[in-house]
This record gives C-alpha cells, structure tokens and sequence, in this order.
C-alpha cells in the first residue's frame, strides 16, 4: 500500500492522544482510538465514547486491524519520507531534534553544544509537540462541542422557519374564516332589517290608499251635494220654493260623519329602523360571539399537547408532534402557558375538567422555566391518582379534602394585589384552597393534562 504525499496526518490520529493510533479499538459507534488512550478516559467516563459521548456495548472493544495495519504502513511510508526531507540545522547540516526553551527555536545537537546556547535548556522536539498535541485538544474538544450547538440551533432554526409559514398559512386562513362569519352575520342582520322596513312601508303605503281611497269617494258625495245645492240656489223664488230640496236620509247621515282628519303613525318609524343601528346590531352580536378571558399560547405547549382552533381547548396527544423547539416551549413538563400575563387587579376564569382524571390548574411567573426538569415559581391545584392536590414552588404538597370527588368545573380567582390565588367549585362555588403569596413579576395561567382523558376548556365569560 503506498500513501499520497498530500494526504493528512489527521487521518492516522487519534482525536485523544492527536497522534497516530497505536494499537487501535473500534467502538460500536464506529470510532476508533489508541487502546492506551481508550483506558486512560474510561477510568473517568466508563463506557463513553470520546468522541460522540454515546455508550459502547462492549467493555473491551476488539482490535481495529485494518486500521492499525494502515498506520503502520503510513509511518513507515512517512519515516521514508522524512528521511529524506528531514528539516536540516541552517548552521551545521544537523537534523533538528531539539527546541531551545530559551530561545523558543529549533535547533541541532551541534547547536545545543555551541556558544551561542550556553547554558540553555532543552528538550527533545517530540516531547514539546506531544505536550502542546494534548493542550490543543483540551481546545479542540470544547470547539467540537460548541459547533455541534451551532449545528443543533441552526438545524432548529430552519424548523422555526418552516414553522412560521405554516402558522401564516393557518392563521391567515382562521381570520379569514371568522370575518366570513362575521360578514355573513352582518348580511343576514342587514336583509332582516331591510325586510322589517319593506313590511312597513308595505303596510303603511296600503294605509294611505285605503285612506285616499275612502276621501276619493266622500269628495263626489259632497262634490254632488253641492253642485245640487248651488243648482237650486240659482232658481228663482218661487222655483226655490216650489221645488224644495230635501236630500236623501243616507247622503244626509254620511255627510254628518264625514271628518276628514290624518291619521297618526302614517309615517315610516324611521327612528326604530335607524335608533342606535350599530349598537344594536353589536349587541346582538355579542349575544352569539363568545368572549374568553384566557386564551393559550400554542408557542408554549408542549409537543405532546393540543390545543382547538379557538386556543381554549387543551388536550394530550399522545404523539409527539413536530414542532420547533423554540425557547418558550416546554420540553419537559407537559404543560401550556396562557397568552397574557397580569401583574395587577383582579381576574377569575372557569375552567371545565369533565371527566379528566389527570390535570393541573395554576399559575406560574413570567420566568418560569421551560427546558428541562426545574419548573420555577408556581402555584396549582392538580387531580392525579385519583386524588385532588394542592403544590407550589415554595415547597408545598398538601392533598385537599374535597367532598365532591367529580368536580367538574373549577373557577380560579386571582388578586393580584393582595397576593391570593383561590380556587372554588365552580358549579357549587366551594372554596377548594387558597394560595397567598407576595407577587412580584406578571403571573400567567397554565395547564397540563396526561392521557385520553376528555380535554380540558376554558370557559367563555359573559360581558
């Protein structure tokens, strides 16, 4: 076998010792590393690979023969080499074999017995470049580590990117879906309106022909009369007196009733039709559009929660779903956070646990932690074990002697303020437990549920 000039020395090293492997093992994760060296790090990490930290399945590795046969040849190839492009002494014609520590410089074994050197020190050239190998690994590994981090960030950044155009897709489509229900409320509104005014005009309009109906023929009835009346007043005396005029007993009794006034409420009731329109209309939307005090935020939940469109449901899974592993996402405890945080006044909302017989109900500070096992600063009541409990962070576990064991709905209550967190029954109001603490930083609701068990809602309050 015959080695390029060009290929590296790096190929035939170790990543421990940084020098050529000597007596080469291979581990079940393929990397391969000097017996000696192997020994020496299992003495602290038993069984740990170096390089990839992943656990070997066999305590005594067997022999890399391959790549032992290989270095061998490389080093004999090499010493070949070098011998005959060893780096000779500028001065003296002398291989360079050791470094002045003095002068910080190579030099030959006539230079270490020169003038020049006088009572310098020195060492063989091999020891110092083995001595500055090992102190360049002890670089080199935190460097590996460090871009295997960039590597992992990157590769989650990417999710991130794939991810923030999937929630574009779903909420663009979501906004659009309510303000077509929302156009379609106001459509129907509009038509039953403009149907209520046809009505009365319709209704009004008939009213008036009717009326000018009924005038149209009192008009001829008197208009005759008249005419009548004004014949014989224009004859003479003794015509007048001759031809009296007694008009008949039905024109005389309808002329008597005649009594030509306008009726009221002819007009449309414009002020009904237009009083407060918007309002009205907004009021009775509010009827039918529900209002929710706590919404959650899907950037927080675990992967193995999932919550409803609306973002008030919360249910578990049970697949981890794909999701980018951004910074406010739990890892660990499987729980989500709500979208607001308060750090004042009073608020309370329901929550519906049904049938659910694993969940926990609290509040946690803006710092709680999300990755890994440590939680931070919480206060919950939870049902698990068939049991209802009461925690916080500051040490307390504390079972509840609940006289319902199927509580339904539970209202939580929080005053800021006074540093008191209660929860009730909410179907009964029965006070379950209450927290008091001293809040300092915003407090956000949060909720965790494990199983297929019915999912856990946040009730719309009415405004």
């Amino acid at each position: 076998m015959s080695f390029p000039l060009f290929v590296p020395d790096k190929d035939f090293c170790c990543p421990v010792c940084c020098d050529i492997f000597d007596d080469p093992v291979i581990l079940s994760c393929s990397h391969s590393f000097c017996k000696a060296c192997l020994q020496r790090w299992w003495k602290e990490k038993q069984g740990e690979c170096p390089f990839c930290r992943r656990r070997s399945s066999k305590s005594d590795p067997p022999g890399n023969l391959v790549l032992k046969n290989i270095c061998e040849t490389f080093l004999s190839e090499r010493s070949q080499r070098g011998a005959v492009a060893a780096v000779l002494c500028s001065l003296h014609g002398e291989n360079l074999k050791l470094l002045c520590l003095d002068d910080q410089e190579p030099v030959c074994l006539v230079c270490r017995d020169s003038k020049k050197h006088t009572n310098h020190r020195f060492r063989p050239i091999s020891e110092v470049a083995l001595e500055q190998k090992k102190e360049l690994v002890g670089v080199l590994n935190p460097l590996h580590e460090k871009l295997k981090a960039l590597h992992k960030v990157k590769l989650n950044c990417h999710k991130i990117e794939k991810h923030i155009d999937v929630q574009n897709r779903y909420t663009a489509k979501k906004i659009k879906d309510e303000f077509t229900k929302l156009r379609l409320f106001l459509q129907v509104e509009e038509e039953a309106r403009m149907e209520a005014l046809r009505e009365e005009v319709g209704m009004k309009s008939q009213m008036m022909k009717e009326l000018i109906h009924g005038l149209s023929r009192d008009i001829v009835t008197l208009s005759d009369a008249v005419s009548a009346i004004e014949q014989k007043l224009s004859a003479d005396d003794i015509s007048l007196m001759q031809n009296v005029m007694v008009l008949p007993q039905g024109v005389t009794t309808e002329l008597a009733q005649m009594d030509p006034k306008l009726i009221q409420g002819a007009l449309i009731d414009v002020a009904k039709h237009m009083g407060n329109l918007t309002f009205n209309v907004w009021e009775k939307m509010r009827q039918i559009v529900p209002h929710q005090s706590i919404i959650l935020d899907p950037n927080t939940a675990h992967p193995d929660l999932l919550l409803s469109e609306d973002l008030t449901t919360v249910r578990w899974s049970g697949v981890r779903q794909e999701l980018p592993d951004n910074p406010e996402r739990f890892d660990t405890w499987i729980q989500v956070l709500g979208s607001e945080g308060f750090n004042s006044g009073t608020h309370s909302c329901d929550v519906e646990v049904g049938g659910n017989r694993y969940w926990i109900l609290g509040m946690a500070t803006g710092s709680v932690q999300r990755k890994g096992d440590t939680e931070g600063a919480y206060w919950r009541i939870g049902f698990y074990y068939g049991k209802y409990n009461a925690q916080s962070s500051a040490g307390l576990n504390l079972d509840l002697p609940v006289q319902r064991q199927n509580l339904r709905r539970i209202r939580m209550n929080l005053d800021w303020d006074e540093g008191k967190l209660s929860y009730f029954d909410a179907e009964t109001n029965t006070h379950l437990y209450t927290f008091t603490a001293t809040f300092t930083e915003s407090l956000f609701i949060y909720i965790g549920t494990v199983g297929q068990f019915p999912p856990l809602k946040i009730l719309p309050v009415k405004v």
